[in-house]
């Protein structure tokens, strides 16, 4: 199977049209208020029309209630779901029946503890991604820019399909490919020149190095 990769945290139709013409096969939109990268519906309605059927959609949310994941969908119409709070088993399960899309769930990793937990998701998600656990003191989930010690995954038995994430950039995919055997990366800060500004060129330059690597 050949490596997935996904670009998150599109907001404007050239970044969108760069990850389109790169070959990423998922392309990532947030709607998460307090994050840089946040796109309202209609913002939403626009690129999702844009992307049509070139690569998935994916819609990231945090802890969201049904009323705000109804306008999403409708909105984005995403091919899936992408919950990044703190989610439960259950409540992963019931947004999957209630859409009919698959659902990746993030995962927060900084020791090996933190991939006990996984198994709680089977039967729930449908895949999962291992991201950097943000510091106490954050005000957005995620790697924040910065990666998680690659090395616990060395070994470990991961229940589901699943994608790496966190402080991943052009310079370093590669390797964490190599390291980790991930079938799948996800990209947002690292592709960016300021907070929640995508540059084509790292973009391209991401998806090019990360295609690299299945060589």
């Amino acid at each position: 199977m050949s490596l997935i990769i996904k670009i998150c945290g599109l907001s404007t139709p050239d970044a969108v049209d760069a990850a389109l013409i790169a070959g990423a096969d998922m392309l990532g939109f947030v709607f998460f208020p307090p994050s840089p990268r946040h796109i309202g519906l209609d913002r939403a309605r626009d690129l999702g029309a844009r992307v049509g059927a070139r690569a998935q959609k994916v819609a990231l949310t945090v802890d969201a209630d049904d009323a705000t994941l109804d306008g999403i969908i409708a909105s984005l119409a995403p091919d899936l779901l992408q919950l990044h709070g703190s989610e439960t088993p259950e409540r992963v399960a019931e947004l999957r029946q209630r859409y009919g899309l698959p659902v990746m769930k993030a995962i927060g990793v900084s020791t090996a503890a933190d991939l006990a937990g996984m198994d709680r998701y089977v039967g729930a998600a449908d895949r999962l991604l291992l991201d950097a656990k943000p510091p106490r003191d954050a005000t957005r989930p995620g790697g924040n820019a910065r990666a998680f010690d690659w090395s616990l995954l060395a070994g470990a038995q991961i229940p589901l399909p699943w994608m790496l994430s966190g402080g991943l950039d052009p310079a370093n995919v590669a390797e964490a490919i190599r390291l980790t055997g991930a079938p799948g990366v996800d990209v947002s800060s690292g592709v960016e020149s300021a907070p929640g500004v995508k540059d084509t060129a790292l973009i391209r330059a991401f998806v090019a190095n990360a295609r690299a690597s299945e060589a």
